[in-house]
């Protein structure tokens, strides 16, 4: 009787681990395409003051679905960091101390770094709402303009990344985030069985590959600015 307790306890674990890595993974991955479109979206800043201020303003235009959209992702970043901690302190509790070197040996950098490389990127998440999102005073140049009831993003933006520190934060914040992304993307096709020792050296270079163009589509915008190059 003690051991069919035993072993339906660790049914129900295995499921609730195996619940929480699929979460992890479609989270994940819902994370990492708002990566993309914030990116692109970002990136109208090369196009000048005009292009970035209507980008934003049709933004503005949706009113509260946009708040909906962030909420929303707030709740999937909440998720995805709750889970990856959990799913953390399991393992650590889980792996004997005589295979953590083996583990480390079969796992790359990024693997091992996975939740100081969250952490850090949640700091980072906090300080870059107050700083372009909630727009507290004294953290950057806020123009309102009283015709569109907006601040003027482009100011906003380029005179933030005049400041050589507040380039620097977003450099090593982007730093972390091609680092999470570069073991998150092939994560995703490994937890949902996608992903065997033929694919695996394909998977994991397209994943370094997409974290790499991630960083520097990301960090060119504060650099470019801060350079003069961006008017």
């Amino acid at each position: 009787m003690a051991i069919f307790q035993s072993s339906a306890a660790e049914i129900t674990i295995f499921r609730s681990s195996v619940g929480r890595k699929i979460i992890m993974a479609v989270t994940g991955v819902m994370l990492m395409a708002f990566v993309c479109v914030h990116l692109l979206g970002n990136s109208t800043v090369f196009f000048g003051a005009g292009a970035i201020n209507a980008y934003a303003e049709h933004l503005h235009s949706l009113g509260p679905l946009v708040w909906v959209f962030r909420l929303a992702m707030l709740g999937l970043f909440a998720v995805h960091i709750i889970f990856g901690i959990q799913l953390t302190l399991e393992n650590s509790a889980a792996t004997p101390e005589k295979n953590v070197q083996i583990k480390r040996l079969r796992t790359g950098f990024a693997a091992q770094t996975m939740i100081v490389s969250g952490l850090v990127l949640l700091a980072f998440v906090v300080y870059h709402l107050l700083h372009f999102t909630v727009q507290v005073p004294g953290m950057g140049v806020y123009e309102f303009n009283e015709a569109t009831h907006m601040t003027n993003v482009f100011i906003m933006v380029a005179s933030g990344f005049k400041q050589v520190f507040t380039v620097l934060l977003y450099v090593v914040g982007m730093i972390f985030l091609a680092l999470h992304l570069s073991h998150g993307f092939q994560s995703f096709f490994q937890t949902l069985g996608l992903n065997n020792d033929r694919s695996l050296p394909l998977f994991g270079a397209i994943s370094k590959v997409f974290g790499v163009v991630i960083l520097f589509g990301y960090i060119s915008i504060p650099l470019l600015i801060i350079f003069g190059l961006v008017k």
